[in-house]
């Protein structure tokens, strides 16, 4: 049971990167790492909208924020493996290779797609949340009170 716990979490993890991914970045560096296999389409890429939920304070009640535009897509690879994709915006050819990557995590070609997209994404993201915390950290400002010596 542990095993297929830990194996949802690793796909959440990766579908993560894929989901926030800068436009044509997967695409490029699974071009750089490997020929595109064949696949069937389940699902076409297809853009829509979905509704943002937030929750005040983090925890409260859940309340809409506003509709957000998605490309969503399904396929399959001829061993079986299906890959799924959800995309920011109105990116087809994203939502297309970040489905064809999560299809080729669950096959034999895993540790290359590791090694050549998803370890470069993960990389590139903590870098861009380094920066973006450090250029955050030089706004802050301490406040401090001064005791009036009253009582």
């Amino acid at each position: 049971m542990k095993d297929a716990f830990d194996e949802k979490t690793e796909r959440k993890t990766w579908m993560s990167l894929l989901s926030k991914a800068p436009a044509g970045r997967v695409a490029t560096l699974l071009d750089a790492a490997m020929a595109r296999p064949d696949f069937k389409w389940l699902r076409a890429p297809e853009i829509g909208s979905v509704m943002v939920q937030g929750r005040a304070g983090g925890t409260g009640a859940p309340f809409n924020i506003g509709e957000m535009t998605v490309t969503r897509c399904a396929l399959t690879l001829p061993g079986g493996e299906v890959g799924h994709a959800y995309i920011q915006g109105r990116r087809k050819a994203d939502a297309e290779a970040a489905a064809l990557v999560d299809a080729l995590m669950q096959g034999g070609a895993a540790g290359a797609v590791r090694t050549a997209v998803l370890e470069p994404l993960q990389a590139e993201q903590m870098i861009a949340k380094t920066a973006r915390a450090q250029k955050a950290a030089a706004t802050k400002v301490e406040f401090f009170t001064m005791a009036r010596g009253e009582d």
